[in-house]
């Protein structure tokens, strides 16, 4: 019994410094700069550590029950797609985060009913880029308008990903060290929950730390928004090359180690 209480332990905290790792916190730094509260951030937190959770759990278990094996090729496959997933992430943030210019045009935040977004214009009319019902989300809003939830499908999509990407790494640890199945599916949970945990805090320090920010300094704000954005395509730029030069993932014999 003190082994299992062990084992659980050990697998929460892992999965809170699981939720640490560099690309996890770059993907939900560029979602987090765009929001305007801290409860809104730790959902975000949440969702992305629920879809994490749900692939650790589901492909985790299948390689730990079943002998599931992940051919080289489609493990980095996976990793490939969070390369991917974090420049498109990247290039989203900085569209509302590009530095004021200089002279009559400018950025600053702008509402349209219930949409808040920024962007560089002017207050000429025809420096403005869109009319008020052109914007992304009003399109959205027309045809998502009954589903609430769609909001916070970023999140929990991103964490999807980031859960296939690793799964077959955090199974293989447990393999190594746990040998009962039932032990190793509860340290696949309570891994997952501590991610959970892990994210939301990570997100809700984030959002303090722009809403602090916010507050004296609306173009510090912004500046840091564009950092996040600029550091998400450099980083999954890097992923994507590691995995395409170093794994060889279009070669003949590709070469994957989960990490």
């Amino acid at each position: 019994m003190l082994n299992f209480f062990a084992i659980i332990a050990l697998g929460f905290f892992l999965g809170m410094r699981h939720a640490t790792d560099a690309d996890h916190v770059i993907a939900v730094s560029t979602i987090v700069t765009a929001q305007r509260s801290r409860r809104s951030a730790a959902w975000i937190g949440a969702l992305w550590g629920l879809g994490h959770t749900v692939t650790i759990a589901l492909v985790g278990c299948a390689i730990i029950l079943f002998g599931l094996v992940i051919p080289p090729r489609l493990g980095l496959a996976l990793e490939l797609a969070v390369g991917v997933m974090l420049v498109v992430l990247g290039f989203l943030s900085l569209r509302g985060g590009w530095p004021a210019a200089s002279g009559d045009v400018h950025v600053h935040a702008h509402a349209h009913g219930d949409y808040v977004h920024t962007h560089a214009h002017g207050h000429a009319p025809e420096a403005h880029p869109h009319a008020p019902d052109q914007t992304p989300l009003s399109r959205l809003d027309r045809s998502l308008a009954a589903l609430k939830p769609y909001q916070f499908a970023r999140p929990l999509i991103v964490g999807l990903v980031h859960g296939l990407a690793g799964s077959a790494a955090v199974a293989l640890l447990v393999m190594t060290t746990i040998r009962d199945p039932r032990w190793a599916a509860a340290y696949l949970l309570v891994f997952g929950f501590g991610t959970i945990l892990g994210m939301m805090l990570i997100t809700f320090g984030l959002a303090s730390a722009i809403h602090f920010t916010r507050e004296r300094s609306g173009a510090f704000s912004r500046h840091l928004r564009f950092a996040a954005g600029i550091l998400s395509v450099v980083f999954g730029l890097f992923v994507a090359w590691r995995i395409m030069v170093g794994g060889g993932i279009f070669t003949a014999a590709p070469i994957w180690t989960p990490k």
